[in-house]
């Protein structure tokens, strides 16, 4: 049997002791900036598998390279419009929105 540092906790254990149950203000805001950043993240690695810059793939969806870099660095939200702009016209590929509850 695996014995457990006292010293570690879970990543579930520090959230909440840091930030709180689910439900909280705080909580609420910390969980929603990991999926912006997420979004930010699968935009980046799927330019990079398509071998494409960032002011490639602006020009093909009619924005900036700014405005990219803004989105892949977790700098700027985007719009669900907007990111099916980049999926559809900058990766011709399709967005898949799913909602769980």
């Amino acid at each position: 049997m695996k014995t457990r540092n006292k010293n570690l906790i879970t990543l579930e254990e520090f959230k909440e002791k840091n930030y709180g149950k689910r439900g909280t203000k705080e909580r609420d805001e910390l969980e929603a900036g990991y999926e912006n950043f997420k979004i930010g993240a699968l935009i980046y690695n799927a330019r990079i598998e398509k071998g494409m810059t960032q002011e490639q793939l602006a020009e093909k969806v009619g924005t900036t390279k700014s405005y990219i870099s803004k989105i892949e660095n977790n700098i700027k939200e985007a719009r669900i419009s907007t990111l099916q702009k980049i999926i559809e016209l900058g990766f011709g590929d399709t967005l898949e929105v799913s909602v769980k509850l």
